[in-house]
């Protein structure tokens, strides 16, 4: 046998052995005001992250208050009973810790990654805004004009700013929770007041909407005093929470649309198609579909746009694309891919490529060494997302799936999930949520190449 066929022979007996799932380690607690506590002990570094998620995200903010949200995550950083304006922050910095918050689909949430040793101040200072927020008119008024320069920057100013991720799901959803601009309409933005988010903090910020994920150098009994001590005489929200239904129907027919940026010096390309129901056999499918058609340079589509078309230098997305992972969510969500290009190139073309690329995925089953390797892919993603930032990406799974599922230990499961699944899983599910009928497409135009055409 020759030593390429040796080699081969070696690699395909290593893919085809059989490697137990990691297990993540992991204790699971409810506080009688309905608190979520989940701890994970990892001594790898002396180092602990505390991540306190709220479920309340950009789907579910009052249908008068786009970007309330993320307006309200502002809002925690601006002081509570007994931390003042901004002290919150420099009390982690000061303690040799790093700090932030971000607003998503279906959660927000505040992390601090600090020295073991300061797990206790920590703990004393979520309880503390959690127990009762500075809300004031001037806090208000200054959070809303730093929102609003936020949008500005980072958005209108910008560009490719909102693409595809802001736009698309208003072109792709139905529903108003799926579908507003997450962002804020700058005036909807100013139009908050002060009661308005008295009643928001009342409502979401609450002990049985929240759950704490403690990760790293620590004993769990001991983490687990300090959280019933800091935490269990806050109260819970005295009405039930109620959630608005943000299911999505069927999409039926094929959508187009069209964007202009005038900043934008290239055009871009951006699809996007509804994706099966979360920890559903078909998701998992959907999971290596998204790994064999958009992951990394070995992908069909990177081959077909970028290596033979030739249209781009580079194509990316996934699910739940540039706002968490596929794992990290909870309601109706899209696969989304985009990419920009040079000019001339017509969007029929691009779909032409496109489709020629989803249809072998529907036409027939793929090969078990094809599957093999998506597979591998997926692992090594999920091991880099549960490894990620001092155990920050551990804290932000399980801290949702309690929330979502109020089932942490489900971080151990997804692995068997998407072992179980098979050629003949991928092309149904294939064939059912990559039909043109299920997809949008959105065209952007480059406004700024068009200017200085036009000025030429």
């Amino acid at each position: 046998m020759a030593v390429a066929e040796q080699a081969a022979a070696v690699i395909e007996a290593k893919e085809k052995t059989t490697v137990e799932p990691f297990t993540v380690g992991l204790t699971y607690h409810t506080l009688d005001n309905g608190l979520k506590v989940i701890l994970s002990e990892d001594d790898t570094a002396p180092v602990v992250t505390v991540a306190v998620y709220y479920n309340i995200g950009f789907r579910i903010e009052p249908q008068d208050r786009t970007g309330f949200a993320h307006l309200f995550e502002h809002m925690m950083f601006q002081g509570s009973e007994n931390l003042g304006k901004m002290e919150f922050i420099k009390l982690v910095q000061s303690n040799g810790g790093i700090l932030n918050g971000s607003t998503r689909y279906d959660f927000t949430n505040y992390f601090e990654i600090v020295p073991a040793h300061k797990l206790e101040t920590m703990l004393w200072a979520e309880a503390d805004r959690m127990r009762g927020l500075a809300i004031t008119d001037e806090n208000l008024a200054n959070q809303q004009g730093v929102v609003k320069n936020e949008v500005k920057v980072n958005v209108l100013n910008q560009p490719y700013g909102g693409f595809p991720w802001l736009w698309m799901p208003q072109y792709a959803n139905e529903n108003w929770y799926n579908s507003h601009n997450f962002y804020g309409d700058l005036e909807d933005l100013d139009a908050a007041s002060i009661n308005d988010v008295a009643q928001f903090f009342r409502q979401y910020y609450a002990p049985n909407n929240a759950a704490l994920a403690i990760v790293g150098d620590f004993d769990s009994d001991e983490a687990l005093a300090m959280v019933k001590t800091y935490f269990s005489d806050i109260p819970a929200s005295p009405a039930p929470i109620e959630f608005p239904d943000i299911s999505e129907p069927r999409q039926e027919v094929e959508k187009a649309e069209s964007r202009r940026d005038p900043l934008a010096t290239r055009p871009g390309f951006a699809f996007a198609y509804h994706v099966p129901e979360r920890l559903t056999p078909e998701w998992y499918a959907m999971g290596i579909i998204d790994q064999i058609l958009l992951q990394g340079d070995d992908s069909l589509l990177h081959q077909a746009l970028v290596k033979d078309a030739g249209m781009t230098d580079g194509v990316g997305g996934g699910i739940n694309a540039l706002l968490g992972n596929m794992l990290n969510y909870k309601g109706p969500m899209l696969w989304t891919a985009s990419f920009i290009h040079d000019a001339g190139i017509d969007r029929d073309d691009i779909l032409a490529v496109i489709d020629g690329t989803v249809e072998q995925l529907k036409r027939e089953p793929v090969d078990q060494a094809t599957l093999d390797r998506a597979i591998v892919k997926w692992r090594s993603a999920y091991y880099d997302q549960i490894n990620n930032f001092f155990g920050f990406g551990r804290a932000d799974l399980l801290a949702s799936l309690a929330l979502f599922d109020d089932r942490p230990e489900l971080i151990n499961e997804f692995e068997k999930g998407i072992l179980a699944v098979t050629p003949e899983l991928i092309q149904k599910t294939a064939q059912e949520y990559l039909r043109p009928a299920n997809r949008t497409t959105l065209v952007l135009e480059a406004g700024a190449a068009e200017e200085v055409q036009d000025n030429g």
